[in-house]
């Protein structure tokens, strides 16, 4: 079974079904530990320092974001960590599994229709590409 999970969250509803996905997988071994990472966008960064009042309250408004995440994991009792990984989702996503040699990286769809995939990407698509570990994409 897979005991190295690797859960990759933003905050979204596609991130609280994966969650459910990655409990399920979990669920299966004692020894399962699931990491969820979030990645503090870059782009996004700048925006989010400027709204925050100190690096203090910037950590607590992304806390908030994985409350919904960790809550679930808890309730299905599995034992988890959470990593905060700074970067572009996608490429510090693939860089982090690949390093850490998980089992799984379970990740959220964004449901993009095909032409915008094809012109922008995703960062579940750049993943799934990269990553040196099987991916489960969670619609």
């Amino acid at each position: 079974m897979y005991n190295r999970i690797l859960l990759a969250v933003d905050g979204s509803d596609h991130s609280l079904r994966a969650t459910k996905q990655a409990v399920k997988l979990a669920s299966g071994s004692k020894e399962s530990q699931v990491t969820v990472v979030f990645v503090a966008d870059y782009d996004n960064a700048k925006h989010e320092v400027l709204h925050s009042g100190s690096s203090v309250e910037l950590d607590l408004q992304r806390r908030k974001k994985l409350q919904p995440v960790e809550e679930n994991l808890a309730a299905g009792d599995i034992r988890y960590k959470v990593e905060i990984l700074h970067g572009t989702p996608g490429p510090a996503i693939v860089k982090y599994a690949n390093e850490e040699g998980f089992d799984v990286l379970v990740i959220g769809s964004r449901g993009l229709n095909g032409l915008q995939e094809m012109v922008l990407g995703s960062v579940s698509h750049k993943v799934v590409k990269r990553a040196n570990c099987p991916v489960l994409i969670v619609k």
